[in-house]
């Protein structure tokens, strides 16, 4: 079999007849989630987070897509894939393992209950995108910025080091940034920067939907991590249920156990929000396209550009939370400040609390594998 490098991991060329249940897949799902990439990367439509550039081929291949339309066969669509595209597996350089070399996790759009004001129940910010914040692009090294993603402009023009989750916990945020909103808690708070969105829910019965609009450029730490590293939780109780609790347990003011932990974790993210006009409309992803639940995918944009189809497959509890095979076809829409490297993938799985339990308890290895155009292929 040919086979190509990338950095990090090798490239290794498959056939279709390699994928496990290609055939089979739902694949008019996939096709529905594929076109509105299709349309963006024809429209050149912003990122919200920029990624790799489109090649040719890939342009090339979202016109055709968009001239065939949504009226297809299963059989069709896979036709459409076999014609276009070549299948590699990723198998990063660290690997030792084949047949697992990719690592996943879930995600999810959080509903919570929320306030336009700041209440006894709901106390916690959640902030808009500062006027002083500005982003740096992936591989810019701006004055001296190094393995930063976003930088403070000063009055003076200078830039700095944005301000830390703890700096901006305690208050030094500039007044520049406006809370969008209030939840009920730090944890809350906490787990919707990790998501990247919500849908608020406002005791008057309304609803409006938080959007990620920049972050304060800082390395993200997983806190879960931290606590199974440290014994404080093992990696078989580990769940979103179990970290909140952990969290709530030891305190949330500032300079409690638990407020400390979610310290450690430097990232801050900075939203805005919309009404909601739609509730079954699902949150915008990187590319600046409507994620689908168990379709679309993040992935690291500083490797893969948006819109490139992939096969993943892997056995974990995504369905009902028991185990089960995953094998499908999936659209790279999406990225994540704790997605990196090129066998890493963050699986949207919807909105709610259900989809967010389901999305908690991903930790697992399988295939992942790239469906690269015929005519940028390796």
């Amino acid at each position: 079999m040919d086979e190509s490098d990338l950095p990090g991991a090798q490239l290794k060329r498959l056939t279709f007849g390699d994928l496990d249940g290609f055939a089979k897949d739902h694949l008019q799902e996939a096709w529905a989630a594929f076109l509105p990439s299709c349309e963006a990367i024809l429209s050149e439509t912003p990122h919200q987070r920029l990624g790799v550039s489109y090649s040719k081929a890939q342009k090339d291949i979202a016109k055709k897509a968009l001239q065939i339309g949504m009226n297809l066969t299963s059989r069709d669509i896979q036709s459409f894939f076999e014609e276009n595209f070549i299948p590699f597996l990723i198998i990063p350089d660290e690997s030792k393992d084949e047949h697992h070399p990719a690592f996943f996790t879930a995600y999810y759009r959080p509903e919570v209950a929320a306030s336009l004001v700041a209440t006894a129940e709901f106390s916690e910010p959640l902030f808009a995108r500062p006027a002083d914040l500005v982003t740096l692009q992936p591989g810019e090294d701006m004055l001296g910025l190094v393995g930063l993603a976003a930088a403070r402009r000063q009055d003076d023009g200078t830039l700095v080091p944005y301000p830390t989750r703890a700096d901006i916990e305690s208050g030094k945020l500039v007044a520049l940034a406006a809370p969008l909103a209030y939840v009920a808690d730090a944890i809350e708070a906490f787990m919707i920067h990790v998501q990247g969105s919500a849908r608020l829910r406002f005791p008057d019965g309304s609803c409006a939907d938080l959007t990620y609009a920049g972050r304060n450029g800082r390395p993200y730490t997983s806190i879960g991590k931290i606590l199974i590293a440290e014994g404080a939780l093992s990696l078989e109780e580990m769940s979103l249920a179990r970290l909140k609790a952990w969290v709530r347990g030891n305190g949330q003011k500032l300079g409690e156990k638990g407020r400390l932990l979610l310290h450690r974790n430097e990232s801050f993210v900075f939203f805005s929000t919309s009404p909601v006009e739609d509730s079954a409309i699902e949150p915008l992803a990187a590319a600046n396209v409507r994620l689908t639940a168990h379709r679309s995918i993040a992935i690291d944009r500083s490797l893969w550009s948006y819109g490139l189809p992939f096969w993943i497959e892997a056995d974990l509890p995504w369905h009902d939370g028991q185990m089960n095979h995953l094998r499908r076809l999936m659209i790279a829409q999406d990225t994540g400040s704790a997605i990196l490297g090129p066998a890493r993938a963050d699986l949207y799985f919807g909105t709610g609390d259900e989809a967010g339990t389901l999305a908690g308890n991903i930790r697992h290895s399988g295939r992942m594998i790239v469906f690269l155009p015929q005519g940028h292929a390796p």
